[in-house]
C-alpha cells in the first residue's frame, strides 16, 4: 500500500486530500508546517510527498532542497496558488517532479500522482545499461553516475537524461519529452525547460551533453 506524506498548513485542505487518498487505498502521512514535514519526509520514507508551498516554520521550497540534498529521490508534488509561476519554476529547480496550482480537483491530483507512483514502482528489466560519453545509466537500480560519479537525479530528471542519451544526436520535442518523463500528467512546455536546465547544472556547468535545437526542442550531443 502506497504512503503519501501531506504536508499543508490549510486544515479543510488537508482534511479532503487524507480522505481522498485513504479512499483511494494509499496510507497517509499528515504535516501541517515544513520543519515536521522534512522530519517525517526522512523518518518515515513515504512514497510520495504532497507539498504546499507556503508553509509555517520552513517553506515548501525549502523542505524540497533539503530533501534532494539528503539523496531522497522521492516524487514530490507541490501545491501552489494561482498566479505564483516564480514559485512553480523555483519547485521544479529544486527537485519537485510536477505541481498542482491551487484550487484543484482532487481526482486530477490523483492521477497525477498514479502516474508518478506506477512508474516508480515498476523497474525496467535487469542489467538494462546505457554508457555514452562517460555516463552510466542502471535503469535495473535507478542510478546514474559521470565519469564514475554517481548524479543524484530526479525521477523526472532520470527519465528526460535516459530518453535523450538512448537516442544521441535526435532532436526531441519538448512535446516528446513531456511525453516521455511526464506520460499522461499535463504539464507546460516551460516545465520541460526547467528540467533541462536543472539536469545541464547537475551535469556540470562546463559540460555541454544537452544541447538546445533552436525552434525544435533538446538533443544529446553524439560527441563532445
Amino acid at each position: 500500500m502506497p504512503k503519501v506524506l501531506i504536508v499543508e498548513d490549510d486544515d479543510s485542505m488537508a482534511a479532503a486530500l487524507k480522505d481522498g487518498f485513504t479512499y483511494e487505498g494509499f496510507t497517509v502521512g499528515y504535516a501541517r508546517d515544513g520543519a515536521e514535514g522534512l522530519k517525517m519526509a526522512s523518518e518515515t520514507r513515504p512514497d510520495l510527498v504532497i507539498l504546499d508551498v507556503m508553509l509555517p516554520k520552513l517553506s515548501g521550497l525549502d523542505v524540497c532542497r533539503h530533501i534532494r540534498k539528503e539523496g531522497n529521490t522521492v516524487p514530490i508534488i507541490m501545491l501552489t496558488a494561482r498566479g505564483q509561476e516564480i514559485d512553480k519554476v523555483l519547485g521544479l529547480k529544486m527537485g519537485a517532479d510536477d505541481y498542482v496550482t491551487k484550487p484543484f480537483s482532487v481526482k486530477v491530483l490523483l492521477q497525477r500522482i498514479k502516474v508518478l507512483l506506477r512508474r516508480a514502482a515498476n523497474p525496467e528489466p535487469a542489467g538494462d545499461i546505457i554508457e555514452l560519453a562517460g555516463i552510466k545509466i542502471d535503469k535495473r537500480c535507478h542510478q546514474v553516475s559521470v565519469e564514475g560519479q554517481p548524479l543524484p537525479l530526479t525521477p523526472t530528471e532520470f527519465r528526460l537524461l535516459e530518453t535523450l542519451v538512448r537516442q544521441p544526436g535526435r532532436a526531441f520535442t519538448r512535446y516528446d519529452l513531456m511525453d516521455a518523463a511526464v506520460g499522461d500528467t499535463i504539464v507546460l512546455e516551460r516545465t520541460i525547460d526547467v528540467h533541462i536546465k536543472t539536469l545541464r547544472r547537475k551535469l556540470g556547468q562546463e559540460t555541454d551533453y544537452i544541447e538546445t535545437v533552436r525552434g525544435v526542442g533538446y538533443r544529446f550531443r553524439e560527441s563532445r
